[in-house]
């Protein structure tokens, strides 16, 4: 005995496609992909980031130059100013031997909390947030 049942043709549904629809296609789109994939537009998007981080790290470089290379200048040209005197010590030494080190960790703590918040501002860019 076979148990075959007589089989119904399929119902056809005719669905004409031509593409996603556009207000659906356009929220739900992630620029981040246009990075990944290396698009002109992730490519554009990547290019200002680094220009970004490019601008912050030459400006934080004028400061440290002006600031500490500055220091030998203003001790060549004032003579009087070299010469006094901290708990002691010379002026000079107690300015780029001890000094200089709490101004560098806080101009590199500034610098990177800067960093850090230009890569959230790319990613919150990017991500369509």
């Amino acid at each position: 005995m076979s148990d075959e049942r007589p089989s119904l043709p399929p119902q056809r549904i005719r669905v004409r496609v031509t593409g996603p629809p556009r207000q659906v296609a356009a929220r739900n789109r992630s620029r981040i992909g246009d990075v990944h994939e290396q698009t002109p537009l992730g490519d554009v998007y990547l290019r200002s980031l680094l220009r970004e981080q490019l601008r912050l790290a030459l400006s934080v470089l004028a400061v440290v130059a002006v600031t500490l290379g500055g220091l030998p200048v203003l001790f060549r040209l004032a003579p009087e100013v070299a010469e006094l005197e901290v708990l002691g010590f010379p002026l000079p030494w107690v300015m780029l031997g001890v000094l200089a080190y709490p101004f560098l960790l806080v101009v590199g703590w500034q610098y990177v909390r800067r960093v850090e918040r230009n890569e959230r501002d790319f990613a919150d860019l990017v991500e369509g947030g």
